[in-house]
């Protein structure tokens, strides 16, 4: 039995938002359907897609391969992306990476023992002004990432707590709000 096989009527309803003919614009939302449900999306599931979106299994895996949010193997209950480009580097992730590799004695693509956590090296997540970032799952960026901050966060997800309970509870969290710019008058800076 295929994953879409019992999803008919949501089939029909995703593929209505595009013209008959551009089936394959579907294949986001049918990804990503299964990356929710699934926790990856295997070969198996991409030839699926392909074969309704009518495209081929090597398209699906090159639109995988482009966002950092498909997995093409299983995860972890926490799976932990750390930002890796430039601003993040200087601003401290190298530090976090080893710190996060030695912590739970993993390296990308493999699970801890116990299913809870993977990791992923990721390009830019889009945050470069509150770098290092790291992502957890599909949840909001956790930004400002210092050693003690990672080692309250994943104290937090050992014991499973939420992780907007844990972000609440991060050391200096209440200090360390976004960049702002402040503008006076109504031409702006002055």
């Amino acid at each position: 039995m295929g994953f879409f096989d019992d999803k008919q009527e949501w089939l029909a309803e995703v593929f209505a938002q595009y013209p008959a003919d551009r089936r394959r614009s579907a294949l986001m939302p049918l990804l990503r359907r299964v990356q929710q449900d699934e926790g990856y999306v295997d070969f198996e599931r991409m030839k699926e897609i392909a074969e309704l979106v009518g495209t081929t299994a090597t398209e699906v895996a090159g639109v995988m391969s482009f966002y950092s949010y498909y997995q093409g193997l299983p995860t972890g209950k926490y799976h932990i992306q750390v930002c890796r480009t430039l601003s993040c580097k200087l601003a401290g992730s190298d530090e976090l990476w080893h710190t996060l590799t030695e912590r739970l004695g993993i390296l990308p693509g493999e699970v801890t023992e116990d299913g809870r956590f993977s990791l992923q090296a990721v390009e830019c997540l889009g945050s470069c002004h509150t770098g290092p970032v790291i992502q957890i799952n599909d949840e909001p960026y956790v930004e400002r990432v210092t050693k003690a901050r990672l080692e309250a966060l994943l104290e937090g997800l050992e014991q499973d707590k939420p992780l907007e309970e844990v972000r609440r509870t991060l050391p200096d969290e209440e200090k360390m709000g976004k960049a702002t710019i402040e503008l006076e008058g109504e031409g702006g800076a002055s």
